[in-house]
């Protein structure tokens, strides 16, 4: 390996973390949107409370995404142009990332990140270099997640609402305060867990193409060649996280809708649900699944109540 392939590595990792950081600034408001927008805690707090539970989801999870990531295109082991395309596509991502902040639109990141690597690698050696059904299995979801998401929402505050409807509404609201910092700290670690590992798989998939890792390189634990991979993704998206994005924050948490305590720990919960099958079975994606979470939680199903 000569000096400029790399520099050209450890440049792309560099730049892969900062999409790692700007994730989590992007992202953060889908962690406490909910938490904020009830007042269970303030917005600074809330934003330190997710940042811890994104940074000890490697903890819990295992690397099933990373694992998909690194699989969207094929790699040739030791061809330092594969880091090109996945410096290029990274790059990609965190432009539109930039640009959605700025917009205040609350939009996937990991979506982002594969329209980016397949734009880049469709530009260096056209479609034979993607793993097409592995890209039509993503895209699938990029349709089916807000669906699963809403229905998800809409049963936990029903089922909520049904099971407790006998209950005086100021005492399940002082209830439902501290289940929601159960229920948010469960989805921060989610949320660390799925994004944290997308910049995981690219690390992976450029030492790789530098030669330096083999193609049946997977992440451990247990490995200090991959454990510095995994402990610095997620340190970097919690310190994304802790940054926060308030333009996000306003739209995710009260344009939307009116959120009670009930509503923002029925919308986490199913969140969380949702997240948590994804990473296991090496899916995508929930980013994109707060805004219609969100919404059926927001709700009021029974409409004679009023949820103080």
């Amino acid at each position: 390996m000569n000096d400029w392939s790399f520099f050209l590595i450890v440049f792309t990792i560099i730049i892969s973390l900062i999409f790692d950081l700007i994730n989590g600034f992007h992202d953060a408001a889908n962690s406490i949107a909910t938490i904020v927008s009830t007042r269970v805690l303030q917005p600074l707090t809330a934003v330190v409370w997710a940042a811890f539970f994104n940074f000890i989801a490697f903890l819990i999870f295992g690397p099933k995404v990373a694992e998909t990531i690194s699989e969207i295109i094929k790699i040739e082991p030791g061809d330092s142009s594969y880091v090109l395309v996945v410096l290029y596509g990274v790059i990609g991502a965190i432009l539109w990332n930039i640009l959605t902040w700025w917009l205040g639109l609350p939009t996937s990141s990991s979506h982002a990140l594969i329209g980016g690597l397949i734009g880049a690698a469709m530009m260096y050696a056209g479609l034979q270099i993607l793993r097409i059904k592995k890209i039509m299995f993503i895209v699938a979801f990029i349709f089916i997640s807000p669906l699963i998401g809403f229905i998800l929402g809409f049963f936990f505050i029903f089922l909520l609402f049904w099971t407790l409807q006998n209950f005086r509404p100021g005492i399940l609201n002082k209830i439902f305060r501290k289940g929601q910092l159960v229920s948010a700290a469960l989805y921060s670690i989610g949320h660390g867990a799925n994004d944290a590992q997308k910049t995981m798989g690219i690390i992976v998939a450029v030492l790789v193409a530098g030669g330096i890792f083999p193609a049946s390189k997977q992440l451990s634990l247990h490995h200090f060649d991959t454990l510095w991979i995994i402990l610095s993704c997620q340190f970097a998206i919690s310190l994304g996280t802790l940054f926060g994005g308030w333009r996000i924050v306003k739209t995710m948490g009260t344009k939307i809708t009116k959120l009670k305590p009930i509503g923002g720990f029925s919308a986490e919960l199913a969140i969380t649900a949702h997240a948590s099958m994804h990473i296991y079975e090496s899916k995508f994606r929930k980013s994109r699944l707060p805004s219609p979470i969100i919404l059926p939680s927001g709700v009021s199903i029974m409409r004679p109540r009023k949820w103080e």
